[in-house]
């Protein structure tokens, strides 16, 4: 999966680093069901969605819902003004979503490679690139992470029994300031335990 983006450059870690090796790309998208989400930060059913999203891929990838991690995978293609508001937009998302660059002339050639003529819009590929859902809005809408077991199904995914749900190679190591800054990024709370979402990406206005 990674041959789609290859010689593209991808925004990882909230816009924080950049993907641009076959060695880096092939780690953050081999073997995966990958979810290409294409949306705005500004388009009102875009916000909406988005919240949803996010629950969705971190009750699939997140050490605090799972043991782990889903072989699940996102690059967001942005229909994003400028830079900024992709930026803002990435730093309220989880940190394994990746992003291609606003204003990267590959975002158009996508929209037409998968006759996305709106947004928010979610096409589902297999590891193969072949497409396995052509927009999983309304399902992921409807079934919530239950849409993941029929995908993974369909992929035929090599299982990873190694590939834990914290293993992520660009999270730094956790500071003490770390429960702090998580109270302010979780989800809503299950009945039987206190969830606790990604880190934070305030941490410079709580200590200003």
């Amino acid at each position: 999966m990674a041959s789609l983006f290859t010689g593209r450059l991808l925004l990882a870690d909230r816009d924080r680093a950049e993907l641009d090796t076959e060695r880096e790309l092939s780690s953050a998208l081999d073997n995966k069901v990958l979810l290409l989400y294409f949306g705005s930060g500004q388009c009102p059913r875009c916000q909406s969605f988005s919240l949803l999203l996010r629950d969705f891929f971190l009750r699939l990838t997140d050490e605090f819902y799972v043991e782990r991690a889903s072989q699940l995978g996102l690059v967001y293609i942005s229909r994003d003004e400028s830079q900024e508001q992709q930026r803002q937009f990435l730093r309220r998302m989880p940190r394994r979503w990746l992003a291609l660059p606003t204003g990267d002339s590959f975002s158009r050639e996508l929209e037409l490679r998968f006759s996305v003529r709106s947004v928010p819009a979610v096409v589902v590929l297999k590891p193969s690139g072949e497409v396995l859902v052509r927009d999983a809005v309304a399902e992921i809408e409807r079934l919530g992470p239950a849409a993941f077991r029929g995908w993974q199904e369909a992929a035929e995914l090599l299982d990873r029994s190694f590939s834990l749900a914290q293993d992520w190679e660009r999270s730094s190591a956790r500071s003490l300031t770390d429960p702090l800054r998580r109270l302010r990024y979780k989800l809503p709370r299950d009945r039987r335990r206190q969830p606790r979402g990604e880190e934070g990406d305030e941490e410079e206005e709580e200590e200003a």
